[in-house]
């Protein structure tokens, strides 16, 4: 094996020098993230919502004010020590069996917060982030950086979780500010690349880079790879062919498929970009900051649009016109092409004929797909100018996946490609996308923000137009049901520990509460409601079993427990009957606890002050108030408990429950990354269904699919992600549709460079 000659000092000193930058400027951003995040908390803690949701935001306003020094002290420590020089052996990315841990279930919980924050980084800065990479791994005459190395996303945004809940701030505190610190740490990290690259560049580092070059074709490469580059090499499997996760890997390098697909999509923009700048002539990406149209090329561009406004105003009118087919997608295209160069003819600058040709491209590519009904695509179409126009003036079109005129169009693209084109024309989702349409076409001058009006409408569409079908709706009301009755279950059951705790209650009344009523209390809260009067009196009897089972050393107190018992025993054999325990169960139930009474009957002990069963029969009739629904624990779930729950026929409905193999946390991050509209193939013992993903619940436990042939999967969070990390859950699509367009565009330009131009 040839060994690698070491790199010179004073490359490895500009690589220091680099990092040390990129910290300070990570460092220094944080103590302004850190009031961002606390104006937010304060807006949140005197925003609407019920009295719990009112009272949580403020306990978590004065949990931030206390802690988020520390936080913040903690992340800034952390990204320092890890400047220390990183180690340069050739085992990076590899698999060490010596590296395997179990995890704890905060530390999991931590992964998948900071993988889904990585990400997102990923995705806004990835070619930046690849530049940087290439000149560094350049500098240092390494393959690969090391997984702790401050310059990747990963690092940087698990130190910024874990340091959260190391300082004493719970999870429930982040989701409520995770937004506002995603995109707090996309723009810092985001401008720390790019100032990062400047320098290097400033100092004669890679001016150029030459991606292709950069490629690893060998498969003894290491295995985390960066947007921009091709992963190649063979990952780490255990013997049921799964990916094994250990200790020393980053969170996304061992991520999930829709990860890597975005991986792959933000290197072909990192390309695109490339090319864009060679066409420019001075080796830079041209359109880096919003520019003006020139104004041959304005004039244009709005006499295009009107146009196409108007002869959507006519064909309106005739309503005999046909249904698009092939051929007459194949015609507009044609037609548009023709507009399109036309347009280009106006163009007065190089970049701008070099975006024309690529938006062109990328339609042309959508317009020939033929798995999206001839229907929408004549749509599609018309978006092709509004969207020129934007990436004209909004560089960022081409820089990253989140622009909103990109993910409207994969999100459109992603729900149509799986619907029956007989079954699209005059359909609901064709008469909302048209709508979509008409609406960026009338705001042509307001770039991005049409779009994200347009793109939030289309998913409140979704979540209504999706489960409106009538079988699709039962099961959103069932499953929802479900969930919440399961729950409360859990959380009756923890706080009746608590208040019971140090109570001297016998065991058998305490697994009787625990096991059985507390999911009659949660039953009889989705049933009738968590202050109907039938809930109230189960509720009550918990607090009369508690006094009934403890001593009873007075005459008095015995006399009052003969005369209740009867009525006692009949509320326990009510709520029984409420969960559907036939009678044998309930017997022997009713037998247990009649002895522990008896028992008590004769006892000399000490009795439960009176005050303290008032107290907790009170704490019992407001129990919802004391209960926050984070949504853990499993969820027991079958036909049987569905149809006793909600009283409708459960036939129709596969109930997917949990078991199985145990997913890791990439396939975990996965089932809640779904969007809802998006097509896949299940495979379910052994019978493949093409399904559409239709809805998750409110704690995203559950998971709906409703298949071609009507049928409706309802599926748990955890079988979902095994059934994701099995392959037995497949897409139908493995990249955006964007993406895709932009792939082949990129094909054509490689072939005939020259087009860019002409």
């Amino acid at each position: 094996m040839i060994s690698t000659p070491p790199a010179p000092p004073g490359q490895l000193r500009l690589a220091k020098q680099v990092r040390e930058q990129f910290v300070a400027h990570a460092c220094s951003a944080l103590t302004t993230i850190a009031g961002v995040v606390g104006e937010r908390m304060a807006t949140l803690s005197t925003s609407g919502g019920n009295a719990r949701e009112m009272q949580q935001r403020r306990d978590g306003l004065l949990a931030y004010q206390a802690l988020n020094s520390a936080w913040v002290k903690g992340t800034v420590g952390t990204w320092q020590k890890a400047l220390a020089p990183p180690s340069t052996g050739g085992g990076v990315g590899r698999f060490d069996p010596s590296a395997m841990t179990l995890l704890e279930d905060d530390a999991v919980e931590n992964k998948i917060l900071s993988s889904r924050l990585a990400l997102s980084i990923l995705d806004k800065a990835g070619a930046e982030l690849n530049d940087l990479r290439l000149r560094v791994l350049h500098l240092e005459g390494t393959r690969e950086l090391t997984s702790n190395d401050v310059l990747r996303p990963e690092m940087m945004a698990q130190t910024v979780v874990e340091q959260w809940t190391k300082a004493g701030l719970s999870r429930e505190v982040w989701s409520l500010v995770q937004d506002v610190i995603q995109l707090q740490m996309l723009e810092t990290l985001t401008e720390g690349y790019r100032q990062a690259n400047q320098y290097l560049i400033s100092k004669g580092v890679l001016p150029e880079i030459d991606l292709k070059s950069q490629i690893r074709l060998s498969t003894s490469a290491p295995a985390s790879q960066l947007p921009g580059t091709q992963d190649l090499a063979p990952r780490p499997t255990g013997r049921d062919g799964h990916h094994v996760e250990h200790s020393g890997s980053s969170g996304v390098e061992e991520s999930t498929p829709l990860a890597r697909s975005r991986a792959r999509a933000q290197g072909l923009l990192g390309q695109l970009k490339r090319v864009l700048g060679e066409r420019d002539g001075n080796g830079e990406y041209a359109l880096t900051r919003p520019e003006q149209l020139s104004p041959k090329l304005a004039k244009a561009l709005n006499q295009s649009v009107a146009a196409e406004t108007r002869s959507s105003s006519r064909a309106g009118v005739a309503h005999s016109e046909p249904t698009p087919d092939s051929a007459g997608v194949a015609k507009l295209a044609s037609d548009l092409n023709h507009r399109t160069q036309a347009i280009k003819k106006q163009a007065s600058t190089t970049s701008e004929k070099a975006t024309i040709e690529i938006v062109a491209l990328m339609f042309q590519s959508i317009l020939a797909e033929e798995r999206i009904p001839a229907a929408i695509r004549v749509w599609f179409a018309r978006l092709q100018m509004p969207v020129m126009r934007v990436a004209l003036i909004e560089p960022e079109f081409f820089g990253t996946l989140h622009h909103p005129a990109r993910k409207l169009i994969d999100h459109m693209g992603s729900c149509v490609l799986g619907f029956d084109s007989r079954a699209i024309s005059g359909s609901a989702l064709e008469v909302e996308i048209k709508r979509v349409v008409q609406v960026i076409e009338q705001y042509p001058d307001t770039g991005r923000r049409v779009f994200q009006l347009v793109y939030d409408e289309f998913q409140k569409f979704l979540s209504k137009f999706l489960t409106e079908k009538d079988m699709a709706r039962k099961v959103v009301t069932l499953a929802q049901q479900v969930e919440q009755k399961e729950t409360l279950a859990i959380q009756y059951t923890i706080e009746m520990r608590s208040m019971l705790n140090t109570m001297p209650v016998r065991d058998e009344i305490r697994d009787f509460l625990f096991k059985v009523w507390s999911e009659v209390l949660a039953v009889a809260a989705v049933k009738h409601g968590a202050q109907h009067q039938d809930t109230i009196l189960l509720k009550r009897t918990a607090s009369d079993l508690v006094w009934a089972a403890s001593a009873k050393p007075s005459r008095a107190d015995r006399a009052r427990v003969i005369q209740d018992l009867p009525n006692l025993l009949q509320q326990l054999r009510l709520g029984m009957v409420l969960l559907g325990y036939p009678g044998a169960q309930q017997e022997a139930h009713i037998k247990l606890i009649g002895d522990t009474l008896a028992d008590a009957f004769m006892s000399k002990t000490e009795s439960i002050p009176q005050d303290r069963i008032d107290a907790m029969a009170e704490r019992l009739s407001h129990l919802e108030d004391f209960i926050i629904q984070d949504g853990s624990g499993d969820i027991p779930l079958d036909a049987a408990s569905i149809e006793m729950l909600v009283g409708i026929d459960a036939s129709a409905i596969v109930v997917v429950a949990d078991g199985g193999s145990k997913p890791n946390q990439a396939m975990v991050a996965w089932a809640q990354e779904l969007q809802p509209g998006t097509w896949y193939t299940l495979d379910h013992n052994g019978v493949n269904s093409q399904v559409q993903y239709v809805w998750r619940s409110d704690h995203k436990q559950l998971h709906l699919f409703a298949s071609v042939d009507g049928r409706s999967f309802l599926i748990q969070a955890r079988r979902l992600a095994a059934y994701l990390q099995a392959g037995l859950i497949t897409p139908q699509e493995d990249e955006p549709l964007t993406a895709r367009a932009t792939r082949s565009a990129l094909a054509k330009l490689d072939a005939n460079p020259e087009r860019l131009r002409s």
